[in-house]
This record gives structure tokens, sequence and C-alpha cells, in this order.
């Protein structure tokens, strides 16, 4: 097992992790249990909702979990992330449908569209304080010819009346600038999204699944590997480095770690570092004419180059992306665990990013605060890993969310507990086709991700030819027509 792909023990401090919660260190019992009924491993996004879920399905008859953490409570990717609720009703769902069908594509979109519903109602219900704000997401594109591609992709998925995507409203070129707030926009998409602070949203779950209802959390106990065999009670056994437990149901939500303990998602869930930021503005005259975001956004300067970014309620922004940056450089982003780390290349990158792209702001004296890592779990073929492991009875796997878990996570959980508690199959967990972990994935040899890096090689040659100062990375670096 390559010790890469384990947490590594001090990542750096993210935004939301700047207020920790009384269970951020937490151990239920000082020993570590020697059996449960289900373990889950990961108390991020995916491993807090399934238990969320698992205990709902249950209907009184509570099992015995106990959640697993490497570290802190959520403090991989959920506690790390940009805090976009941010379904996609056009861009990828466009590709879904050349590779996979309209049919297949089309329940990712609605399944996507329904998690703002489903978290909004949870929010509610519960009256969590996560700073949870329903709005319209901006989607601004800067190549005209990206744009154009984007355009015709949207006008197919209308043609092919994927519901969704009816819901999203597109500006060209003469409107986008004043419709976005952004300058020199060629074109943009808008529809509704939402942003919240998630770690708060995942601690206030799991304090209800530990201190209400007697789930054992055991955080700072980094699970080593699985037995690849059941012993004569059927039980899987879960190494520990604090030792060992038994179970017969092992739920694995660790995303980027995921083939650490699940060696068949060697290359198949691969750990990818990202770069996260937040933009203070300084107060001014009793807080009158400072600007002011009401929509989330995604910068999009061509294919594979974006950022994203939310605002919140104290003015702050947080902003994510820096691809330009550090993308040409493999070492710096794929295959690696390290977030205690910045990324060199890109730690520059959200100075002055207001000024640059937004109107109004150019005197807005808006700053960068703090920058920070996180590790994704990327799949090679672009789709979460969620279902049965194959061949594995009794072990199931939620992970793979390539960078775009929020919208994709929650019901996928609820799905997850579907099959544990009731033995429902894939096919009745409520979740997309293509989101089945299957042994034909897990044998595929194709890696979208690396196809991904072979295009920015041949962007920025390309880019370096038509320059003469030398530098390759210097249109994506300067960012044109500021």
């Amino acid at each position: 097992m390559a010790s890469r792909q384990m947490p590594v023990p001090n990542g750096l401090v993210s935004f939301w992790r700047t207020q920790p919660h009384v269970l951020d260190d937490h151990r239920s019992t000082p020993e570590l249990p020697s059996d449960a009924d289900i373990v889950v491993i990961g108390s991020g996004y995916a491993g807090v909702s399934t238990v969320h879920h698992i205990l709902n399905e249950a209907k009184g008859k509570v099992p015995r979990i106990v959640i697993l953490e490497a570290r802190q409570a959520c403090s991989g990717a959920t506690g790390r992330n940009g805090g976009h609720l941010k379904p996609d009703p056009y861009n990828t769902i466009a590709n879904l449908v050349a590779e996979y069908g309209a049919e297949a594509a089309a329940e990712v979109a609605d399944f996507e569209a329904k998690h703002i519903v489903a978290l909004k109602e949870l929010i509610e219900e519960q009256n969590i304080d996560c700073d949870f704000v329903v709005t319209r997401a901006m989607d601004v594109q800067f190549s005209e010819s990206h744009c154009q591609k984007l355009k015709a992709g949207y006008d197919n998925l209308l043609s092919s009346n994927i519901d969704v995507t009816s819901g999203a409203f597109y500006s060209p070129e003469e409107t986008a600038e004043g419709v976005s707030g952004v300058k020199n926009a060629k074109g943009c998409f808008s529809y509704t999204a939402g942003h919240l602070w998630p770690y708060k949203l995942i601690l206030h779950i799991l304090s209800h699944a530990v201190l209400e209802s007697g789930v054992n959390l055991q955080t700072h106990t980094p699970v080593t590997g699985i037995s690849t065999e059941r012993d004569p009670a059927g039980k899987w056994t879960i190494n520990t480095s604090r030792g060992s437990i038994k179970t017969a149901t092992a739920v694995v939500a660790t995303n980027a770690y995921t083939s650490a303990i699940l060696p068949e998602y060697k290359d198949k869930i691969i750990p990818v570092r990202g770069i996260c930021g937040r933009i203070v503005v300084p107060k001014k005259d009793g807080n009158k004419g400072n600007p002011f975001l009401s929509n989330t956004y995604t910068l999009r300067f061509n294919s594979w180059d974006y950022d994203y970014l939310i605002p919140r309620a104290d003015g702050s922004i947080i902003v994510g992306g820096a691809r330009s940056d550090y993308l040409h450089d493999l070492d710096q982003w794929y295959n690696t665990t390290d977030d205690s780390k910045l990324i060199e290349s890109a730690k520059h990158y959200f100075d002055g990013y207001m000024q640059r792209h937004f109107r109004g702001w150019e005197d807005s004296g808006a700053y960068t605060d703090r920058v920070w890592t996180g590790i994704m779990g990327y799949s090679s073929d672009y789709l979460p890993h969620v279902g049965h492991v194959p061949g594995k009875p009794g072990q199931y796997v939620i992970a793979g969310f390539t960078g775009h878990g929020m919208p994709q996570i929650y019901l996928s959980a609820k799905g997850i507990s579907n099959m544990v508690i009731n033995k429902a199959k894939f096919e009745e967990s409520g979740v997309p086709r293509l989101f089945r972990t299957s042994q034909d994935r897990l044998d595929s040899g194709r890696n979208k991700i690396l196809e991904t890096f072979t295009q920015v090689q041949k962007d920025t040659k390309t880019d370096a030819e038509k320059r003469t100062d030398g530098n390759v990375y210097s249109h994506y670096l300067t960012r044109p027509n500021l």
C-alpha cells in the first residue's frame, strides 16, 4: 500500500475549519470497539450523510454504527471545498448525452438538481446554522470558441427535452457582461444553485448521530486495510492504527483515499490536489459603497481552465481554481495526498482577483485573506463510484466525485443506506445508473484525467508558439482583458 495515498497528519487549515466543533477530535469510547453492525470509514459529507440516512431507514431499530476517521471530523475535502452547491444542467450533461445517451444523462441532471431541494428541506427541518443560501449560478465564458461549443450542447439538450436544462438561461456576448457583472464575458449561462458552510452542515448532522443516536465516532484512527476474506461468521476485519474491528457491513466513504483501503480502485479514484482561498473586502464608511455579489460564479477560460466562487454574508468571497498556474505540472496535483502545503506556483493567484474580473470592484481594496489546499477524489472516467464493491459482499463504496460532490453525495448516500438497510438492488436505490461501481469500470484502462492533462500540454504549447516572449504560461498567468 502506497503511503502517499493516506491522509497526511497536519493539513492546512481552511476558512471553514476556523471554528472547530466540539466533536472535531471526538472519540465516543476510549478504546476502539471490537465489533459493530456497520462501520463507516470517513466522516466527511459522504460518510456522515450515509449514517444520517441509515438512521432514518432503520426506523427505530438502531444498528451499532462506528465511524472511523483518519484525522479530525470533516477534515478532508468537505471541510476544504468552495462551499458551492451547484448542479450541472448543461455542461458535463451534454457530454454525457453524447457518450451515454439522453436518458442516462437526464438521470444525472435530475439527480443533481434534487440536491438543492433535499438539502434545503433538511436544513430547514433541523434548523441547521450553516449559512445556506439558494441563488443563481453565473457560468461566465471568456473563450468565444468554447462558449459556442457549450451553447451547441445546451441547444441539443433543450431539443432532447432534458427538463433540468430548460431552467438554465443563456446570455450571449451582447448582454453577458451586463447580466453577470464580469468584464469581457463572451457568454453566460445562469441557473439555480446554492452555497453554504459545509463543515457546519456536516458537524450538525454528525452531532445528531453521535450525541442523540449513539453512533460511535473514532477520530484520529486511520484505516490501514480490510481483510481479503470474511471470517466464518461472515464478517470483515477492518484494521486501523489503533487495532481492528469486525463488521458484516463496511461503507468506504474516503473519496481520494479509497485505493488505500480498496486496492482495486487504484488508478480508478486518484487523489488530486486543488486550491481555494478567501478574499476579504475592507469595510468602508458604514459598509456603504462596498461591492456586493448575490450570485455564485464559475469563470471559464477554456475547456480545462476555470475558477469558481461564492459570496458570503460577511462580504467575503470563497474562490477556488487557479488551474492555469499549476495544471501543466503533473507532480503538483496528480496522485498526491499532501494538503499540508500550498501549490507554490498558485499561492498568489487570487491576489487582485475581484479587481481583475468584476465590474465595480476596481477600488474595492479586496485582498486575499487565506489560501489552502484540499485533496479531491477524481474518478478516471469522471463518474462517481457508488454501490456494492464488486466481489465483496457487505462492502460498499461511495467515492470518486471528481470535485463535484456537493450536488451528488447526499442522495447517493441515501441510496447506499437503502442498499444496506433494505437490501435494495442498485436499480432500486435511486442513484443514477452511470454512478454504479462495477468490475467493467474497474477493468477499463481509460484515464480522462490524463487525457485532460494532454490537452493542457497541447494548449500551452500552442500558446507558446504564438508568443515571442518565451513565457509559455504568461497568457494564463497575466489574464488578458484586465
